[in-house]
């Protein structure tokens, strides 16, 4: 199963993820995690230069391609033959977050972008995407406070492009129902923790 995680900036989701990964293993799961841009080496280098600081002269276009070229060396080198193998892979960030960022909050246009991506990623979906939904004002806080957490390109942005990125996030949401999975990240971490776990083993069970 390929599982996606997708949220705003500080949501929350990558310490949320390692958790449930814990949890999966601990039941004899072979859970491999990963995330997006980046995953494998060739992947990494580009997401280097999609979030570096400074490279605040870079065209939409160019990101969203970047993005779209990381995605496609990630499936190819890694997912697809993991996906094959019959492991559970849980991806932080994927297609989605194309749509969200590049799509909603830089103006190109989500069926602009996920055309970009269908032809990158062979029309390639995740069987489960859980949001990681929260005000961005509350998530920039809480990188504010993080002192041991990445600040990219993409956290300095002003506060109206990080409001669009979570409004495009639960329009897709709506958009894809049977795919999507809402979870409320303001809530404390262990709660949070538990309903992404249960989110993941109630998909795990319908697909036995």
């Amino acid at each position: 199963m390929f599982v996606t995680i997708e949220g705003p900036e500080g949501s929350g989701k990558s310490s949320v993820t390692k958790e449930v990964v814990k949890l999966l293993e601990q039941e004899g799961m072979e859970v491999i995690l990963t995330r997006e841009p980046g995953g494998t080496p060739i992947s990494e280098q580009i997401r280097n230069v999609i979030l570096d600081k400074e490279n605040t002269s870079m065209d939409p276009v160019t990101e969203a391609l970047l993005y779209a070229a990381a995605r496609r060396q990630h499936l190819v080198e890694k997912v697809w033959p993991l996906s094959k193998a019959g492991k559970i892979i849980i991806s932080d960030r994927f297609l989605d977050s194309s749509l969200a960022y590049q799509g909603g909050a830089r103006g190109l246009g989500i069926d602009y972008v996920l055309a970009m991506n269908q032809y990158a990623t062979d029309g390639y979906y995740p069987d489960l995407t859980l949001l990681f939904d929260i005000d961005p004002r509350l998530g920039l806080q809480r990188i504010a406070a993080n002192k041991g957490r990445e600040v990219n390109r993409l956290d300095l942005e002003k506060i109206e492009f990080h409001d669009s990125v979570r409004q495009t996030f639960l329009s897709l949401a709506k958009r894809s129902p049977d795919r999507f999975v809402i979870l409320d990240a303001s809530k404390a971490f262990e709660e949070v923790i538990k309903d992404a776990y249960n989110a993941i083993k109630n998909k795990l069970n319908k697909c036995k």
